[in-house]
Parts: structure tokens; C-alpha cells; sequence
């Protein structure tokens, strides 16, 4: 897609979107990183579509790997563990929901990234079961400040980074959030931008095996203003696979 052409399909026109199949919507999605990404002068290169795949079966997750998709999100361990081992394609595999710390181990087998780091207690329990496997984390940052998200609030990321850094088996590799829905995609602009400024005042201070080159943020609603915000990673669920009950 050329810059500044308009694309094929408006993503907020469901109507539309429900007509197209799994790989016309993944093709419209791309058109849309493509064009939000040469906005902020970025290569689209740079930025991972995670396909989510929450209350999706098998059978579907299987068309969008054969539509192009090479990474899908899960947000529960139980639900991933009912449906991972049926697929054939390869795939990276993230877990982008709350991670409970007695599902820990299974999570560490299952998923090849968690982007739920949130707390203490999570980076213990990580760090005790890693056990020599290699699975990148990223620290969830509560950046809105509401009540009903999860994620370490901004001013204990650092704590939470170093303690990370402490455990000495684990490797970070960003940050993440999850920006209040809002019918206005421009809304969620200023928690991306903060995300990326706490991402950028975490990388100065140099934290051993703590990264900051992904930033994970970005739905269906709000994927161009994230990807304009720098996001490397967006996490794509309705406007792949529709609506969900």
C-alpha cells in the first residue's frame, strides 16, 4: 500500500469487516499498520501483529496462521491448554491476559512470551519455575490508572524492573498496557505516549537483562494510534475474527 492511500477497509465498519474472511480482514489490518506506520515515518516492519484468539476454536486460529499470522495471544492458561496442542502450524505464542501465580508453570510451557508482569510475587514465581526455559516477559504498566486494569502502577515500575533484573534467570524485554476503551481511538493517545516515555526512561538506566525494545500496546479499536505511538507489538481480536459473545 502506497503512503497516504486510503484503505480498502474502515476496521470501525463492522458491517463490512463481518462480509470479509479471516485473510481479507488480516490483509485490511496490515493495510492499516502499513499507512500508520510510514505516518510516524516507521517501517512496518517493526511492528508484530498478535492475532487474539480468545474464545476462538482451533479450526479458525489454523486460517488466520494460513492468512499470515505468525503470532496469537491467549488470555487464559486453562483456555491455551485446551486448544495449543490442536494446532499444527508453528506460531509464536503469548500470553497476554492476568497470569495467576499457580498457573505459572504451565504458562512457562505453553506460551513462548508473558505480557502480564505485574507484581512481585509474579516475578518470584517465574523466576522459580523458569527451570532453563526461554520465554521473553514484558512488565504490564497500569498507566490509565484504573481500578479494573491490571498492572504496576508507574511509579513502582522500576522496583518492579529491578527486582526482574534481580532474579537473574529472567529476561524482560518491554512494556505493555491496556488503555481504557473509548469509542475515540485518539483517547487512548496519551497512555501510549506515556508508555513509550516510561519505556525510554527505563532503557537509560541500563538495567541488567531488563530490555525496552517492545512496547505492547494497542487493540482493535486503537491499533494506528498505538503503532503512531510506537508499538512493536498489537493485539488484534475483532477485527480478525469478529465479535465475541
Amino acid at each position: 500500500m502506497t503512503a497516504g492511500k486510503e484503505p480498502l477497509f474502515p476496521l470501525q465498519n463492522y458491517s463490512i469487516m463481518a462480509d470479509l474472511t479471516i485473510r481479507e480482514k488480516i490483509e485490511a489490518v496490515t493495510e492499516r499498520i502499513v499507512a500508520a506506520a510510514r505516518r510516524a515515518g516507521r517501517d512496518p516492519e517493526e511492528v508484530t501483529v498478535i492475532a487474539v484468539t480468545k474464545q476462538v476454536e482451533p479450526e479458525r486460529i489454523e486460517e488466520a496462521l494460513r492468512g499470515g499470522i505468525r503470532d496469537i495471544g491467549e488470555n487464559r492458561v486453562q483456555e491455551a491448554q485446551a486448544k495449543l496442542p490442536h494446532l499444527t502450524a508453528a506460531c509464536t505464542r503469548h500470553m497476554i491476559g492476568t497470569l495467576q501465580t499457580n498457573k505459572v508453570r504451565r504458562a512457562l510451557e505453553l506460551f513462548d512470551v508473558i505480557h502480564s508482569v505485574d507484581r512481585l510475587s509474579l516475578v518470584d514465581a517465574l523466576s522459580r519455575r523458569m527451570e532453563g526455559r526461554q520465554v521473553d516477559l514484558l512488565l504490564q504498566v497500569n498507566v490509565s490508572g484504573e481500578g479494573s486494569k491490571h498492572g504496576v502502577p508507574p511509579e513502582l515500575l522500576e522496583e518492579l524492573a529491578l527486582a526482574a533484573s534481580s532474579a537473574g534467570n529472567l529476561r524482560v524485554r518491554g512494556l505493555m498496557t491496556i488503555a481504557p476503551y473509548d469509542p475515540d481511538p485518539e483517547a487512548a493517545r496519551p497512555h501510549f505516549a506515556k508508555l513509550r516515555e516510561l519505556s525510554e526512561r527505563l532503557a537509560r538506566l541500563e538495567i541488567p537483562r531488563v530490555e525496552m525494545d517492545w512496547l505492547s500496546m494497542g487493540m482493535s479499536n486503537d491499533f494506528e494510534v498505538a503503532v503512531e505511538e510506537g508499538a512493536t507489538h498489537v493485539r488484534i481480536g475483532s477485527a480478525i475474527f469478529g465479535e465475541r459473545s
